[in-house]
């Protein structure tokens, strides 16, 4: 049986786990509270989130055929673009994907099943025509097959 020093070193190894235990668990809690607020802690890559505004004069200018405000390529539809796309998202969302004139129908049908996009009316196939012609699928992917080649073994 344990004398009465053994006893009490056993309880005070006891008790200071006990306190290590429980203030582990406050420093976390309290990290995590912090990370919730202020959601950039600990990232090391920080992306330069510096933007860019344009000033209310400049809203319509155009550089190089590129609508400086939006990044939309200057082309006629493209205030009709820029009034119904932009509203409910960015217009790099737009510039981002490609699609032949079915294609953009078929996207514009999404958003207004599920996204509630109004009717477009008249405005829709303005709007198609603009997207298919400067935001057209693009021919790129993998090279074709090779054919014809002479394999050769590799010596050592």
């Amino acid at each position: 049986m344990m004398n009465d020093q053994e006893f009490r070193n056993t309880v005070r190894r006891i008790y200071l786990g006990v306190v290590l235990f429980f203030g582990l668990i406050l420093m976390g809690a309290g990290a995590l509270t912090y990370k919730l607020i202020n959601p950039s802690f600990l990232v090391f890559d920080k992306e330069d989130t510096t933007e860019t505004y344009v000033e209310a004069d400049d809203f319509d200018k155009i550089e190089n055929g590129i609508h400086l405000a939006t990044g939309f390529k200057n082309d006629e539809g493209l205030q009709i673009v820029i009034a119904s796309c932009t509203p409910c998202h960015s217009a790099k969302l737009v510039t981002q994907n490609r699609a032949n004139k079915e294609g953009w129908v078929s996207i514009i049908r999404w958003m207004q099943e599920t996204q509630n996009l109004w009717d477009l009316g008249k405005n829709e196939a303005i709007i198609v025509d603009y997207l298919a012609k400067n935001y057209a699928s693009e021919e790129t992917g993998r090279r074709t097959n090779l054919e014809n080649i002479e394999w050769y073994d590799l010596e050592n």
